[in-house]
């Protein structure tokens, strides 16, 4: 199956443990809307969605982490996630997990991928529309 990756932002719109950026997600059909932060020097790229009743995470848009810039946290009922893997450790639906979505950081872009992505020979990055 040939990839579809689309640019987010450009890298320098994430800072470690900071705001975080929202895009359109709605690979399965639905609207929705998924996001990225910066976290351990890589973006990481979720579903905004809590396991525990599906509402966003971000309590001002864009602020995903908690004061410390350490986890995630859910604005409505305070689970906190490990940015790294998803994994809920405290709240209500610890031992849940945000769906992941495939993301990478490519010449000063942060890129998401709808599908398995495509490297374009040449450069390593993968094909945008």
């Amino acid at each position: 199956m040939a990839g579809r990756a689309r640019v987010i932002c450009e890298s320098a719109a994430l800072a470690e443990g900071g705001a975080g950026v929202r895009f359109d997600w709605a690979p399965a059909g639905g609207a929705g809307k998924g996001f990225a932060v910066r976290h351990d020097g890589r973006a990481r790229a979720y579903v905004n969605r809590c396991p525990h009743l599906g509402t966003e995470l971000d309590w001002q848009p864009g602020e995903f982490f908690e004061e410390t810039g350490l986890y995630l946290v859910c604005s409505t009922h305070g689970a906190i996630f490990e940015p790294s893997t998803g994994l809920c450790v405290a709240g209500p639906c610890r031992g849940g997990r945000l769906e992941a979505i495939a993301v990478e950081e490519c010449q000063g872009r942060i890129l998401i991928h709808d599908e398995i992505p495509q490297a374009v020979p040449g450069n390593g990055c993968p094909k945008t529309p």
